[in-house]
């Protein structure tokens, strides 16, 4: 068993254009005032890094190490989520995703894939030069737009959707595997993989690659009403980053998992802050510690309802509580007795 490491924050929803939430410095300090000790990077976001620098330069990924360090704290993980969602975008979604891409590529689905292949290889070195094994993406999708089949989806069409993704994924997987990095597919809404049965497809046409991972993000899986702690006895294997992240589900006469096209705040499932929603994350922590997850817990703040430095402040302690310190020896250990052979064989009766 393993002692989680944390409290982890991912940077993404947190910056903007007011101190100290708009450079690399300011909001380290910021992070560690609260408590964190480490943070995931949105590697889209040029004021926290030039990734492009930081995979062709040592030199630039020590120093941006150091930098971070400077303020006690870590580097949990690079994320690329965006980037990995332009892997695999169907043309229906091409006016929405192009605000994810350059303005060199918009416009331009096959450009732009290029681009969002080329940024996943970036973050790939990168990890490697700042001694990373784990990088939180999203799979993209070519399929989300059937997920309710009506009209009936036509024979073939999901096997079609998944060949051509594990298509456009097995080249940077196996270059992630050249830099020693797992891919760690946040299993979310609006991707291909968007649950256990899609992901178990996908690994199924990347041949079971070691390194088509997981991140552990339970309020996705309250919102879909999958038995988020089961999940975690079937994948634990894969399980390879967590985001700590709360959710609720209150279904009404009127709406349920779809949401009515409301607000979030008004949908009958909804992100909260750690600590504010259903998600059970003493079960989840002590199940992580079981299965000798060794990675980071980070949180990742969604609420519709509370002020995200609320959120940060309260939520470094929530996963300050909630991770556990393995114990190194067993609690009846003082009953114990030495191994013997004769001892046994005549517990058993059989001298």
């Amino acid at each position: 068993m393993t002692t989680i490491k944390g409290p982890g924050i991912f940077l993404a929803q947190f910056m903007g254009d007011k101190a100290p939430f708009n450079q690399l410095e300011s909001i380290c300090k910021w992070a560690a005032s609260l408590g964190f000790t480490a943070v995931q990077i949105p590697t889209w976001e040029s004021r926290l890094i030039d990734l492009k620098k930081a995979a062709e330069s040592k030199t630039y990924a020590d120093e941006l190490k150091g930098i971070i360090q400077s303020y006690g704290l870590q580097i949990s993980e690079l994320a690329t989520h965006l980037q990995g969602q332009l892997v695999a975008v169907h043309p229906a979604y091409d006016t929405l995703f192009d605000a994810f891409a350059p303005d060199t590529v918009k416009g331009n689905n096959k450009a732009r894939t290029e681009w969002a292949i080329q940024q996943l290889q970036y973050a790939a070195k990168a990890s490697q030069n700042l001694g990373l094994t784990a990088m939180p993406t999203f799979s993209g999708a070519l399929l989300w737009h059937t997920f309710h089949p009506w009209p009936q989806r036509p024979e073939g069409l999901v096997e079609e959707g998944f060949k051509e993704l594990a298509k456009r994924w097995t080249p940077i997987l196996n270059y992630l595997d050249e830099c020693g990095v797992d891919a760690c597919y946040e299993i979310h809404p609006g991707e291909d993989l968007f649950d256990g049965i899609t992901y178990e497809m996908f690994l199924e046409k990347v041949n079971q690659h070691p390194r088509a991972c997981l991140l552990y993000d339970p309020s996705h899986f309250v919102l879909q009403q999958l038995d988020y702690i089961q999940y975690i006895d079937f994948y634990h294997q894969r399980i390879r980053a967590f985001h700590v992240k709360d959710s609720e589900f209150n279904a009404t006469g009127k709406q349920g998992t779809f949401g009515g096209y409301q607000s979030w705040a008004n949908r009958a499932g909804r992100y909260r802050s750690p600590g504010d929603g259903q998600v059970d994350f003493k079960t989840i922590f002590s199940k992580l510690a079981q299965y000798d997850y060794k990675g980071w817990a980070v949180m990742e703040w969604e609420c519709c309802i509370k002020h995200p430095e609320d959120g940060a402040r309260e939520g470094a302690a929530f996963i300050k509580e909630h991770i556990i310190r393995v114990t190194e020896k067993s609690f009846d250990d003082f009953a114990g007795v030495a191994a013997d052979e004769k001892l046994n064989r005549s517990i058993l009766g059989l001298d």
